[in-house]
């Protein structure tokens, strides 16, 4: 065994595992929902962790993205760092959970924590409070294990993951991802190392008409026949695209899903009216192979096609780029050797079917990331939310040893 080896073996066999269970039950307890009518958000969850952080020696930073959602940025640097020689690893993660909806319809109430069976129930538990408790034991552990070590360690807890990811946007804005090498993004998928995310292109298309009487539709026009053979437009171009690139390996086919139809745009709908607006909604997943401003130019030309009277305007809401980091990559490499030792198996590899904050960091810092966290891909958002507390020891394990080899 090298003396790196040796180090890496030593940080993992430090994660403490009832440290990490009970801080993940402690951040599923705090509810992190943002529903501004409600005066809920991060707050709570985000100062509970800066003031954790702060007890174990790290350096703690909270900076207000908007009215009570901090971001939590803390750094540990061993004893040899040089930022001129040595390099900086991102554990990266949010503090925002979905609305639990009906809290009666759990099997146990959403912000309890419970421990049942070998599994952490709760809102937030799996998506990703785990991930989080897991990045800060494993931190915790570096720290023990490799004081003198030659790197150092940023935790970025960010909020607004699930809406429009204001919370990395502003991290990487303030500088914090500048100069770092890799980043290690918490989120549940399953522990498999995933490489590639898929993209997202939210957009929202209008057709104006003009408004008539549903008896005399000659008087008026009508904004709703065009929009639904756009909609058949997109289906085929769905198809095309499809049909095209086939199946990533790892992240599946590309969508254009329609998901929301609605005419009047706003309003109520009347039965006999024909309405002066209609709105459709896209929420368009992409894949390695796909260009973005492409796509949204087949969408443009496909409105105009199909407008006649009606005018149709495309609206772009948010652009996430699909990204793919090099297997050959030292954050690769790391994980894949921390991965053996962890689970004693080859690695396994995934693909992350929806963005993530780190894709903000590979597109617009061009940091190198890898999407590995405890929990089920399917599990996030559902009632009865959970995660295996085996599951989140091994994660904590994975980072700590993970970071060793990439900063040792």
């Amino acid at each position: 065994m090298t003396p790196c080896e040796a180090l890496a073996a030593r940080a993992a066999a430090a994660v403490d595992p009832e440290r990490a269970v009970a801080l993940a039950r402690a951040l599923v307890q705090r509810r992190s929902v943002f529903e501004p009518e409600r005066g809920c958000a991060e707050a709570e969850a985000a100062r509970f962790l800066a003031a954790t952080l702060r007890e174990s020696g790290f350096s703690v930073t909270l900076e207000e993205v908007a009215p009570g959602r901090p971001n939590v940025i803390a750094d540990w640097s061993g004893s040899r760092f040089d930022p001129k020689r040595h390099k900086t690893l991102l554990f990266g993660g949010h503090t925002d959970v979905v609305t639990e909806g009906d809290a009666a319809a759990w099997k146990h109430p959403p912000f309890a924590g419970v421990l049942e069976g070998g599994r952490l129930y709760g809102r937030g538990a799996c998506d990703m409070k785990a991930g989080v408790a897991a990045a800060v034991v494993a931190a915790e552990a570096v720290r023990a294990a490799a004081p003198e070590l030659g790197g150092r360690l940023r935790l970025g807890f960010v909020v607004d993951e699930e809406g429009l990811m204001l919370g990395v946007k502003h991290f990487i804005r303030r500088g914090w991802a500048r100069g770092v090498a890799g980043a290690i993004i918490c989120e549940p998928e399953e522990n498999e190392l995933c490489l590639w995310q898929k993209g997202a292109l939210r957009v929202e298309v209008r057709a104006r008409g003009v408004m008539a009487h549903g008896a005399m539709p000659y008087a008026g026009v009508n904004p709703v026949p065009p929009l639904v053979r756009f909609l058949g437009a997109v289906g085929e171009l769905e198809h095309d695209e499809q049909r095209r690139l086939g199946a990533h390996p790892f992240l599946g086919l590309p969508y254009l899903t329609p998901t929301i139809l609605r005419a009047p745009e706003r309003g109520e709908a009347q039965l006999n009216v024909l309405p002066e607006t209609a709105l459709c909604a896209l929420d368009i997943r992409t894949v390695p192979g796909q260009d973005h401003r492409a796509l949204l130019g087949r969408l443009g030309a496909l409105a105009e096609q199909v407008q006649g009277d009606a005018a149709l305007s495309l609206t772009l809401l948010e652009d996430r780029p699909w990204t793919q980091t090099p297997a050959d990559d030292p954050l690769v490499r790391a994980l894949e050797a921390a991965y053996v030792h962890v689970f004693g198996t080859p690695p396994r590899y995934g693909g992350v079917p929806g963005a993530t904050d780190g894709t903000f960091l590979h597109a617009w810092a061009g940091v190198p990331v890898v999407t590995v966290g405890p929990g089920g891909r399917t599990v996030p958002h559902q009632r009865d939310e959970y995660v295996a507390v085996d599951d989140l020891v091994q994660a904590a394990r994975l980072y700590a040893a993970a970071a060793v080899y990439f900063l040792a």
